[in-house]
C-alpha cells in the first residue's frame, strides 16, 4: 500500500525507522565503582533496547516511530512522555493491564563491568504484542525496519515480529541479533539449539545482521568473525556487521566488500548503551547512502560517545558530536 501524503503534515507519511522491541525504565547508580547494595542515589532514564536505537535514530534528524507495550502504570506514562520528548513517536506505544513496565538496575564498574538486572517479572508487556496490534502498512512502508532477538523469546511478540517481518517487500530491515538467554523459557534458556531455529526463521526476512560475538553464535553456531560474517551471508542478509568489542567492529557485505574499523579510543564510563548508539547511527548512515566503511566508523564513533556517559537514551549523540568524534579520532 502506498499513500499519498504532505511530508510535513501526514502522520501516515512514511518513517525513516521503526523500532520494535523492549521498552521499560532504567534505574542507573549516580555512583560508580559501588555495588548495589550499597548504592544510594539512581537517575530515571527510558531504556530497552529498540527504544534506545529509536532516539539515537532521532537524535541524528530521522523521522523515528517505535512498537511495543508498557504497563498500564506511571512507568508507562513516563516512558511515552519521554519518547515523546526525544522526537519518537508514540503512537504504536500500547498499555498492557495488569502487567508493569519493567524496570533495568545496573552496577558500573568502568571501564568493562556493568552488570544489569532485569525486572521482567511476570511477563514484560513488550513481549504480549501480537500481530493485529501491528500497523502492516506503516512497517511495510518504512524506510528501514529494525527488529531484535528478544522479540523471538515468547509468545505472541514471536508470531507478531515474523508477521512484521513478512510484511516487508523492500527497504532495509535490520535484524538485531539482542541474545538476552534470561528472557528465554524452558531449554531454549540453556539450548541454543531452539533459539537458533527461531533465529534462522527471521534471518530469511533481514537484509542486515548485527550482533556481538555471543550473538553471531547464537544465530549461525560460529563465533569466529569472518566465518560468522559469512554464515550470516548465507542465511539470506545482505550486510552482517559483527561487533568485536575492544577488537573493534567487522562488517562484510554480499557484494564482498570487508571493513574492520578498530575503536575509538574513549575513557569508559557505562558501556550499556553503546550498542544500541550504534545501531542508530548505522541506521542513519544507510539512509544516507555512505560507503560502508563511512557507515560503519560513523557508528563506531556514535557508540564510542554513549559509553564515555552514564545513561543511554538521554546520552544519545547528535550529528554535530559524532563528527568532532571522527575529526578529534578519540572521544574527549
Amino acid at each position: 500500500m502506498c499513500r499519498v501524503s504532505d511530508p510535513n503534515t501526514d502522520p501516515y507519511d512514511p518513517y525513516d525507522v521503526i523500532t520494535m522491541g523492549r521498552i521499560g525504565v532504567d534505574l542507573y547508580p549516580l555512583q560508580t565503582g559501588v555495588p548495589l547494595s550499597k548504592v544510594t542515589t539512581f537517575g530515571k532514564f527510558l531504556g530497552g533496547s529498540a527504544t534506545n536505537v529509536a532516539v539515537a535514530a532521532a537524535r541524528l534528524g530521522r523521522r523515528v516511530g517505535v512498537v511495543t507495550r508498557t504497563g498500564q502504570d506511571p512507568f508507562g506514562t513516563y516512558l511515552r512522555e519521554q519518547l515523546r520528548e526525544f522526537g519518537v513517536d508514540d503512537r504504536w506505544v500500547g498499555e498492557v493491564p495488569g502487567l508493569p513496565t519493567p524496570v533495568t538496575f545496573c552496577e558500573v564498574f568502568p571501564p568493562d563491568d556493568f552488570p544489569l538486572y532485569f525486572y521482567r517479572q511476570p511477563k514484560a508487556p513488550d513481549l504480549e504484542l501480537a500481530a493485529a496490534d501491528l500497523d502492516l502498512d506503516a512497517i511495510a512502508e518504512a524506510s528501514i525496519f529494525w527488529m531484535t532477538g528478544t522479540g523471538l523469546c515468547a509468545e505472541p511478540s514471536r508470531t507478531a515480529t515474523i508477521a512484521a517481518l513478512g510484511a516487508r517487500s523492500g527497504g532495509i530491515t535490520v535484524f538485531d541479533l539482542d541474545w538476552r538467554p534470561a528472557f528465554w523459557k524452558g531449554t531454549a534458556r540453556s539450548d541454543p539449539d531452539e533459539a537458533r531455529l527461531h533465529y534462522a526463521a527471521a534471518l530469511r526476512h533481514a537484509t542486515v545482521a548485527v550482533g556481538n560475538l555471543d550473538e553471531v553464535e547464537i544465530a549461525t553456531g560460529v563465533r569466529e568473525p569472518r566465518a560468522a560474517a559469512g554464515a550470516l551471508l548465507a542465511a539470506g542478509v545482505e550486510l552482517a556487521v559483527v561487533k568485536q568489542g575492544p577488537k573493534g567492529v567487522l562488517a562484510m557485505n554480499r557484494e564482498g566488500d570487508v571493513v574492520e574499523v578498530p575503536p575509538l579510543p574513549v575513557t569508559v564510563l557505562n558501556g550499556l548503551g553503546a550498542g544500541d548508539a550504534f545501531g542508530g547511527a548505522l541506521c542513519h548512515g544507510l539512509l544516507a547512502g555512505w560507503e560502508l566503511e563511512r557507515v560503519i566508523r560513523y557508528a563506531n564513533a556514535a557508540g564510542a560517545i554513549v559509553a564515555s556517559r552514564l545513561e543511554c537514551s538521554s546520552a544519545m549523540p547528535y550529528a554535530g558530536e559524532v563528527e568532532a568524534a571522527l575529526r578529534a579520532g578519540a572521544v574527549t
